[in-house]
């Protein structure tokens, strides 16, 4: 329903295909057949009757699939916690056949639905994650983080406007860590236009804190940074709002602005510059 989804500082290639596949229900219209002028017209069909006799079918196809391409760039900090901030371009396509939803990030499957309740797993590969120790002189001698593969699932409940979910998703390889969410959206629809906000709060494990915001002893030793242990508990809490201009049947842009604020042992990690996370996106979509 909302075209708002919860995206962290190192998962927003996922958010922007979610939101791609969001838009998708807006209906298409088929426009009606041109009579033909003769006879004559009927019996040789036109260059454009022949391409579109060869190539409706295909078209067809992706409009019953909700294919959507997007290309665009985020603004974001270059790590979490970073106070430096980079524009990151990206290309971006998703499809959802029935309750299959596939993107860059992986699978969505939708395994229920009843009256305004969905329960969806999803599995994948964690887009965004991990952290290289060279994207920061302040990472220097804590080492790499790596990505890892993503299995998880998500509840949601929504109600006119309003959506209210919670997802847990555990990471395979990398952190080996578990993050959970709670949030909410809200939509509106004005003339061409959409308009949506969010609020959310994430939570980790022991595992993922420490592994993005604790300092070892040696890592200590090579990095100067003085050694902190990370616990489990909130990491960080979301606002977020986007307009979305339906520019035709088919072409979209949207903009989305957001801010996050790290907390508790994430906030106070000797890891972290800036507590407050503010970032942005711009994309231009079309959907078949």
């Amino acid at each position: 329903m909302s075209l708002t989804k919860h995206f962290s500082t190192r998962s927003r290639h996922v958010a922007v295909a979610t939101s791609l596949s969001a838009i998708a229900f807006l209906p298409l219209q088929a426009g009606a057949a041109e009579p033909y002028d003769n006879e004559s017209a009927a019996a040789t069909p036109s260059a454009d009757a022949v391409d579109e006799r060869r190539f409706g079918r295909i078209r067809q196809k992706l409009s019953d699939w909700n294919v959507m391409v997007a290309a665009g760039a985020m603004y974001q900090p270059k790590y979490e916690g970073s106070d430096e901030y980079e524009l990151v371009p990206f290309p971006m396509v998703s499809a959802t056949i029935g309750r299959l939803t596939i993107s860059p990030g992986g699978l969505d499957v939708d395994v229920l639905e009843a009256d305004g309740f969905k329960v969806s797993v999803k599995g994948g590969f964690e887009m965004g994650g991990g952290r290289k120790e060279e994207d920061s002189k302040h990472l220097k001698g804590l080492g790499d983080i790596d990505a890892g593969a993503v299995v998880g699932t998500k509840v949601s409940y929504e109600t006119g406007p309003v959506e209210l979910y919670a997802s847990v998703d555990k990471t395979i390889g990398g952190s080996e860590g578990l993050l959970g969410v709670v949030g909410a959206n809200v939509s509106h629809h004005y003339n061409a236009f959409i308009f949506s906000a969010g609020a959310s709060a994430t939570f980790a494990d022991e595992n993922y804190m420490q592994t993005y915001f604790g300092v070892t002893a040696v890592q200590s030793a090579r990095s100067g940074l003085r050694q902190y242990q990370a616990g489990a508990g909130l990491k960080r809490y979301d606002i977020e709002a986007s307009v979305t201009y339906m520019a035709t049947e088919n072409w979209l842009i949207r903009g989305q602005v957001g801010v996050g604020f790290l907390a508790g042992d994430a906030k106070d990690s000797p890891i972290v510059q800036k507590d407050v996370q503010p970032s942005g996106m711009l994309f231009v979509g079309y959907r078949f």
